[in-house]
Formats: structure tokens, sequence, C-alpha cells
């Protein structure tokens, strides 16, 4: 068996391992408006039809993270933006898994037509989000006040743009 992580596509056999790396930020933190883990079967739907990458990080398949694009807004202008959602698994930090799928999703994004992303980070008070779509390229493109509400505190969200190609 192989000890080395790999960031490959998403298979149904991953969502309970995908489901298990989200049910502690949307339970215990405030990192997505989430509130209600979606259980495995609803990721496998979501690996399923999605129309856009959809990628893990694994060792010897233990998912260690994941990174996937949803279609921006749904009327047609906007056809060419997506919105990233990245996520490790408790613990995995700080090794450079984040940097990896981002990469590697922003790659087969532009590969899959995409011409703009757009990262929606929640202002929790911990900067290491926004740093690592900083350091990929993205830019702040704005900010939203006040959105969000959750754990009993007002949340803002950081918008982040990266021209893809």
């Amino acid at each position: 068996m192989s000890t080395i992580e790999e960031v490959r596509p998403a298979t149904e056999s991953d969502a309970e391992g995908i489901a298990a790396v989200f049910a502690p930020y949307a339970t215990d933190s405030v990192v997505t408006f989430e509130t209600t883990p979606p259980t495995a079967e609803q990721w496998r739907a979501k690996i399923r039809d999605s129309p856009l990458p959809f990628l893990v990080l694994a060792r010897d398949d233990v998912v260690l993270g994941y990174a996937y694009a949803a279609p921006w807004r749904p009327k047609p202008a906007y056809r060419h933006t997506v919105e990233t959602t990245i996520y490790l698994a408790q613990g995995t930090t700080g090794r450079g898994y984040g940097r990896r799928l981002l990469d590697e999703l922003l790659k087969r994004c532009a590969e899959a037509g995409a011409r703009q992303a757009i990262a929606v980070v929640v202002d929790s008070g911990s900067p290491a989000s926004a740093n690592l779509h900083r350091k990929a390229g993205f830019t702040d493109a704005g900010v939203l006040r006040r959105v969000g509400f959750k754990h009993d505190r007002w949340l803002d969200t950081l918008l982040l743009q990266r021209e893809l190609g």
C-alpha cells in the first residue's frame, strides 16, 4: 500500500470520508454556514451529479481533504464562473494539502472552460482560508457584512476572485 497522498477525482466510495471531514465544520465551527452535516448519501449524489471537478486528497483510500467547484450562479451569463469549496480533515492543516487540492481544482476548472473562480470565505477570525486563497492567486473582491448567524454570532463573508484563463 502506498503512503503517498494523492489528489484524484472523488468517487462515490469517498462519500463516507468526505462526510467525516465536513461534519465537525458544520456542527462545531463557523467556517461554514451549514449547521447540519450532509449524509454520506447526499455526498454520493453531489459527487455523481457534479458537472465540475470534485477532488479528494487521500492516503491509502483515507480522505484527508476534498475540493470541488460548483456553478457560481444559475443564470446562463455566469456559466464560465465557478465557486470553489475546500475542506481538510481536522489535524491535517499546515502540510500543504490545501494548496495541492486548490491548485489542482483550479487547473481542472480551467480545463473545463471556467474563466473565473470565486471563493466565499467566512470571516471567522482565522485568516487561514483567506491566506490559502491569496497565495493561490485570488484577490479580495469584497466583504458581505453580517450575512450569517451561527453559534450566537453574526458573521461576514469575504469574497475572493481569481481569473483562470
